[in-house]
Formats: structure tokens, C-alpha cells, sequence
């Protein structure tokens, strides 16, 4: 659709090129902001996929700043959300001159709190003396910052445990309540977004904030005329969370150590309270310890098979009920106890919520919620899920006519948008496919070994290896392998390892694990030959561009594993209703997970290089062909001699 306003805005001699180096205009680019701007200017939803080098950010930027009105950014990483605030958001405005103010606006638990920092520096207990120093140097940045931002103080870890007594959570915020509500570095941030005319959030604060109105938010989404979801294939899941319910034992051993702070500063002469603490963690940890293994979700009637798990959740909502009583005898000698009287009556309630048969946790018959547990190594949560968010999602999207923009680079399957759109409830909603500019064609191939053995035989993670490290050899490193389990992860590695030093090939092998993302990532890049093996974390999100990567394996295609409990229950729900689930549901989330890693490869119009399936169900079961007909469109192959001869640089012709 031609619009000669964006026509001038994206042209070769037109304000973003005046302002960004090496800028080209791009005809899906100015396609895609034409429709964005269409969108907005009718209060319409628009679903668009823009490829790797479309240039989506400026494409919904310019015609969001261009139309005016309040405009809401939210992104899927805080990665983003920087990048966006920090670099685009201000090179577009001030390419355009448009005179617009902006602001970040982040989860309270990245702001420190001075009222919980006050109370940790009171009561001087810390788990370690370098946690003790860490809470000094924090309460000297809370006096020299104006914005709290525990981002612009890289001298603490962001892992301390002193982050957590300085910051505030839900739960434990006192409100207008807090004697310290005039320093708030909370309400001042978002006092500062109430003003902006663009926001930017992220998708967890988004549900979090605006639309579950959980932490007084209520007044940013009327007041705003456009909602832009960057990286919204996240959304379904993030809805999910979000409009379900959690309760666990991280919130029951929180509430017991805030307690335990309360009482030493307003309650020190009654002991049973701080008693009561201890009793109320252990029983807490006695609950994790109910179930031997972590790294596992489980259904309710898995659940309830651990033997001990039922007994030790009843001690929990017991000790409960004995800590509300000490707390209400105390409640009234200072807001933060009297708080805290509140955060036990509202866990006691959510545990007898999981505990409530089926017919009472459910409110409306079109939402239909499954109950799981989820056990990490120091806690374990009751989950409740609903197994669509579609209704909730459309119910908040009524009311004020406002433009809703989804975009991402993996949103269809083979250009199809109805597995997403009928996730959110967006049937009515335009939708927009734009391919990558990238030449695929000259700078990527698709190889798929042959005499693969099944993915589930106990020899796969062997032949994966087997099969890759003919290419990784080709490529001189410069690999990530990708792999579907932490276990297969784990496996893999090992196995790398071992061929490394057989062969006494020097590569660096890095880990997934071995330290944060953004340092593997650096020290990856540095090296310019390393092979990292990594799972879900390294899958989207990150971008490397050059040399420095030029070979992606991933083991098996990414379904999700059967046995997870969300996932079975809403198999057997779309069965029970005479859907396909597994073309409808399991398919089109494998689809969108596998354009995700494919997507790791090719990040810059110079890159070249080769991306490596190693199941053999891409080219031997009739649904692969839907597979990779999502992919880019690579040269393909299946024979190793034509990895070889792409990284010397030869051509590789292309089956028919």
C-alpha cells in the first residue's frame, strides 16, 4: 500500500538514512510500516512475520511515532527493551523530529527498594560477608541515583542474594502505606511513564501490570492508543503464566524471612513470632524435600502419588494458619507486619485454590484450567494453567478502541497465521508475511545426514556427534549445537569432548551453564573458532553476527516433550472437542521453536553459513516437508561432501 509519508521516511535519501550508517531502504520494510500505520490509524490488530533483516523494530517505530498518541512498546527480553530504549527508540524520534518523550519502565525487583534496604541494613544478617558488602555498596548508590536501576550498578552481581532484601516484590511492597514512599524509585519510574508518550515495557510486566491491574497500573493501557508486541510468539506462553495461578514454597519461605525482618524492627519482645518463622520455612523446605528429584513437572495425579507430598502440603497450610495467628496479634505495631498478615491470608487462599476439586477452580465453563507442580532444585509450585488464554486474551482487548500490533520473525507455519491466531483469540485480526531480504539461496544451506537412527533410540545423542563432526571440522568450530534436552545437552558435550581430544583438535567446547548467557556469548565471539553446546537458553534471543558462527546443528526437532502436564492436557482437550491436536497444537509450536534456532544462523546480509537437522523426521515423515517449507530458503542437501565443499567456498547445487 503506497503511503507517501513512510515512502519518505524510508528512502534511500530520506531521514533514516540521513541519521544511520549504512542504511538501505528495504521494500518489505516499507510495505510492512505501511500496514502498521494502517492499523493504527483504524484501531485495528494486525499479526505480522518480518524475517532477519526486514528491519521490523523501524518498521513499527516510524509509524508509531509518526501517528502519535500514547504508544506502549513491549518486548520479550529486558535485552531488547534496553536496546530499544537506549539506541532505536531515540535515533528514530529524533531522525523524524518528532517530539515525543520516552521511558523504560521495568519490574519492580530491578529497583531498589528503600524501605526493604533500610530493613536489611537494620538488622545486619546475611548469609555471606561478601553479601554484607554487597548491601553497603548499594546503600551507597541508592543515595547517588536518581532512577534505582540496579542495571546501572554492575559493582553487585546480579545473582546477590543482597538484591533481593533491597528490592521489593508484590508481595512485600507496602504501598502508599510505606514510610519511605516519597524516595520510591518504583512509583517514580512509573510516574515518569504516565507522562511519556512511548513506554517501554516487557511482556511479563505488560500482563503483570496493565492488564491484570496487579500493582496499580490500572491507568497506563486506558490512556494509551497503541499496543506494539515485538518478539509476541512469546505471548502464549507468557499469557498463560500470567493469567493463571502460582503458589510455592519460594513465596511461603519469603513471606517467613520478611517476617522475621518485620519483627526484629517492630515486634522484638514477642518471641513466638520469630519461632513461628523458623517453623514455617522448615515446613516449607520439608515440602520440597517430598519429592526426590528436581527438573520435573508433574501432573496432580502424579503429583499426589509421592507418597510423602500430601501430608507435608497439609503441615504447610497448617503452619499457615498458626503463623496468621502469631501475625495478627502483632499486625498493628508496624505496616510492614500488618502486610505481611495480608501476604498469609492470600497464600493460605491460593493453596486451598489448588487444593479445591476441578468444578470450583474453574469460573467460567470456556476456560478450563490443569493443576501441575513444578520441582526446581530449591523449591517445588502449584501451577494452575489455563489450557487457552484466548477468551481472557480477547476480553482484555475489548473496551477502549486502541491498535494492538503482533509481531515477530516466527509467527506462521508455511505462511499460515491460525495456530497463532487462534492461541490469542485473534481471528478477526489482519495479517502480514514478509520474507527476509537475506539471499538465502548464495549464503545458506540446509543439510540433513542420512542413516540417522530414530531420535528416541539410546544411541542418537552418539550418532548425532557421529554425524556433525565432519561438518564442525569443516567449519573450523564456529558452531553452536542446539539440542532439545539438558540431558541430550549434557550428553553431547561429553561426547565432543571426548572426540576433541582423541583427535587432539584444539577448539574451544563451551557449555551452556558454565556461566551467564551474555558472558558465553562474549567469550564466543572472542574466540571466533568455539563450538557451544547449548539448549532452550541459546535457541532465540541472541545474535551473532560474521564468522564467528557459521555452522548451527540442532539434534531433534523441538517437540515439546509428551509427558509435560499442560501439554497433555491440552492434547486431550482439543481431542475431546474432535481436533487434530497434533497438527493444530504440537506441529505449529515445533515449527515456530525450529524458524527460531534456524534463525541463529544468518543474522547479517554478509553472513554465510550451514544449518545442520539431525532427525531424520525432517526428510522421512510427511509432516517434515511442512518444516522446512517454514525455513528460509536454503540450497539442501544430504550429503556431507557438500558441507565440505560450502566452507571451502565451493558452489553446491541444490536437490530438485
Amino acid at each position: 500500500m503506497a503511503c507517501p509519508q513512510l515512502d519518505g521516511v524510508f528512502a534511500d535519501d530520506g531521514p533514516l538514512a540521513l541519521a544511520i550508517p549504512g542504511y538501505r531502504m528495504r521494500p518489505q520494510q516499507l510495505e510492512m510500516a505501511g500496514r502498521i500505520l494502517a492499523a493504527i490509524e483504524a484501531n485495528g490488530a494486525l499479526i505480522a512475520e518480518a524475517g532477519t533483516g526486514t528491519g521490523k523494530t523501524f518498521a513499527y517505530l516510524a509509524p508509531a511515532l509518526l501517528a502519535g498518541g500514547k504508544v506502549i512498546i513491549s518486548t520479550g527480553t529486558k535485552t531488547l527493551q534496553d536496546q530499544l530504549f537506549q539506541r532505536d527508540l531515540p535515533t528514530v524520534r529524533d531522525a523524524l523530529g518528532v517530539p515525543a518523550t520516552i521511558a523504560l519502565l521495568k519490574g519492580r525487583a530491578n529497583y531498589v527498594c528503600p524501605y526493604h534496604l533500610a530493613r536489611a541494613v537494620e538488622s545486619g544478617h546475611f548469609a555471606t560477608r561478601e553479601e554484607a558488602g554487597h548491601i553497603r555498596t548499594i546503600a551507597r548508590f541508592a543515595k547517588a541515583t536518581k532512577s534505582g536501576d540496579k542495571a546501572e550498578l554492575s559493582a553487585v552481581p546480579e545473582d546477590s542474594g543482597a538484591w533481593q532484601q533491597a528490592t521489593s516484590t508484590r508481595e512485600n511492597c507496602l504501598g502508599q502505606d510505606c514510610p519511605y514512599v516519597k524516595e520510591c524509585f518504583v512509583i517514580a519510574a512509573r510516574r515518569e511513564a504516565m507522562d511519556a508518550d512511548v513506554v517501554v515495557v516487557n511482556h511479563h510486566l505488560f500482563f503483570a501490570d496493565v492488564m491484570l491491574k496487579d500493582e496499580g497500573m490500572a491507568e497506563l493501557l486506558p490512556a494509551c492508543n497503541t499496543v506494539i508486541f515485538d518478539e509476541a510468539h512469546q505471548l502464549p506462553e507468557v499469557a498463560g503464566l500470567f493469567f493463571g495461578d502460582a503458589v510455592g514454597t519460594a513465596q511461603i519461605i519469603d513471606l517467613a524471612r520478611d517476617t522475621k525482618l518485620e519483627a526484629i524492627a517492630a515486634a522484638k519482645d514477642y518471641a513466638p513470632l520469630q519461632e513461628a518463622c523458623r517453623t514455617l520455612e522448615k515446613t516449607a523446605k520439608d515440602l520440597r524435600l517430598a519429592f526426590h528429584r528436581d527438573g520435573t513437572r508433574l501432573a496432580e495425579a502424579q503429583w499426589r502419588a509421592h507418597a510423602d507430598a500430601p501430608a507435608a502440603l497439609d503441615a504447610v497450610e497448617r503452619e499457615l494458619r498458626a503463623f496468621s495467628q502469631h501475625l495478627e496479634s502483632q499486625a498493628a505495631r508496624s505496616e510492614g507486619l500488618d502486610n505481611c498478615l495480608r501476604r498469609c491470608a492470600e497464600l493460605a487462599l491460593a493453596l486451598k485454590r489448588w487444593q479445591a476439586p476441578a468444578s470450583e477452580a474453574v469460573q467460567d465453563d470456556a476456560d478450563v484450567f490443569v493443576k501441575w507442580a513444578e520441582v526446581t532444585t530449591y523449591h517445588v509450585t502449584l501451577n494452575m494453567t489455563p489450557l487457552s488464554v484466548a477468551n481472557i486474551f480477547q476480553r482484555q482487548m475489548e473496551g477502549h478502541p486502541r491498535a494492538w500490533i503482533f509481531t515477530s520473525a516466527t509467527l506462521a507455519v508455511a505462511g499460515n497465521f491460525a495456530h497463532y491466531q487462534d492461541q490469542l483469540g485473534l481471528a478477526a485480526a489482519a495479517t502480514g508475511c514478509w520474507g527476509s531480504p537475506f539471499d538465502y539461496g548464495s549464503h545458506a544451506l540446509l543439510y540433513c545426514p542420512p542413516d540417522m537412527p530414530d531420535p528416541n533410540s539410546p544411541e542418537y545423542n552418539q550418532a548425532v556427534v557421529e554425524a556433525a563432526w565432519p561438518a564442525i571440522r569443516a567449519s573450523h568450530g564456529r558452531a553452536f549445537v542446539l539440542c532439545t534436552s539438558l540431558r541430550a545437552m549434557r550428553r553431547i558435550h561429553e561426547l565432543l569432548q571426548e572426540r576433541l581430544e582423541r583427535e587432539h583438535l584444539e577448539l574451544p567446547l563451551l557449555l551452556q551453564g558454565e556461566g551467564s548467557r551474555s558472558e558465553l556469548l562474549e567469550r564466543f565471539r572472542r574466540l571466533g573458532n568455539a563450538v557451544l553446546v547449548a539448549s532452550q537458553s541459546f535457541w532465540e534471543g541472541v545474535d551473532v553476527r560474521g564468522d564467528a558462527l557459521s555452522l548451527v546443528v540442532i539434534d531433534k526437532l523441538p517437540f515439546a516433550p509428551p509427558d509435560d502436564p499442560v501439554l497433555a492436557a491440552r492434547i486431550e482437550h482439543l481431542k475431546r472437542q474432535g481436533r487434530n491436536a497434533f497438527f493444530e497444537y504440537q506441529l505449529p509450536r515445533a515449527v515456530i521453536s525450529m524458524k527460531q534456532g534456524a534463525g541463529r544462523l544468518i543474522r547479517d546480509e554478509h553472513d554465510r553459513g550451514v544449518l545442520m537437522v539431525c532427525d531424520p523426521r525432517l526428510v522421512g515423515k510427511p509432516y517434515g516437508r511442512r518444516i522446512w517449507q517454514s525455513l528460509p530458503p536454503m540450497r539442501r542437501t544430504r550429503a556431507a561432501g557438500d558441507v565440505a565443499a560450502f566452507f571451502a567456498g565451493d558452489q553446491v547445487e541444490s536437490p530438485a
